[in-house]
């Protein structure tokens, strides 16, 4: 399951446009300015993302800009408003894979998202593995010891993010953000449950927790040569 980071400030479109795409099976997260979205980016998480340009600071072209400047191969999809030839050719230059203007139709959104994510120019691997636990992230599903385990959307998300950090400390703010835009959750409980629920589904024939918990700090993958 591909993951995407859309960077849009329009709340109203920013909504839409999630809903459509995870009703597409993506998973989403969301930043409503260029800071928020170079810290989603910087994060390696993401297999592309759809970038406005006219954003609250830095602009879409400097988030381009500067994530190419770093190095970073994250595709990126530019869907905005800015249509005349320069502003294309400014967007293409600063870095963008691809350029969509508004209006739009959604199919050709999607039609242009998957030819992006074929090209492949710096999404993540397609299969995590942390010793006897395998994820499939385009399929969305995960084996542990050759056993499938049936998870939820939200359980997967947790899980695919720990994989892709293993031994990496993930405090309980960090982990409540990536999964609902805020630190907190629907409730303070949420997190707990979610991991609660996530544990009994990994760890039901297996001696050791894969994940475990660092009191007062937050929850840990643990790596991939401590596992059996």
């Amino acid at each position: 399951m591909a993951r995407l980071l859309l960077v849009e400030d329009e709340d109203f479109l920013a909504r839409s446009l999630q809903v459509g795409l995870e009703d597409e099976l993506y998973l989403v997260d969301r930043a409503g300015n260029g800071e928020e979205a170079l810290w989603h980016a910087r994060s390696g998480h993401h297999d592309a993302m759809i970038l406005d340009l006219r954003i609250p600071p830095p602009s879409g072209l400097d988030v381009c800009r500067c994530l190419r400047a770093e190095g970073r191969k994250l595709p990126i999809l530019i869907l905005t408003a800015c249509d005349t030839p320069q502003e294309v050719v400014a967007g293409l230059d600063a870095g963008a894979d691809d350029y969509l203007t508004k209006p739009f139709a959604f199919e050709v959104l999607l039609a242009r998202l998957r030819a992006l994510l074929r090209r492949g120019s710096g999404g993540q691997s397609a299969e995590l593995r942390v010793g006897n636990l395998r994820i499939d992230t385009a399929g969305h599903r995960v084996y542990r010891a050759g056993r499938e385990i049936s998870l939820t959307r939200m359980e997967f998300l947790l899980l695919e993010n720990f994989a892709r950090n293993p031994g990496a400390l993930q405090s309980r703010s960090k982990l409540s953000a990536l999964l609902w835009e805020d630190e907190l959750g629907p409730d303070s409980n949420s997190l707990d449950v979610l991991i609660s629920s996530l544990r009994k589904k990994l760890d039901p024939d297996h001696p050791r927790r894969l994940i475990q918990t660092k009191r007062g700090l937050g929850y840990i993958l643990i790596e991939e040569s401590e596992l059996g």
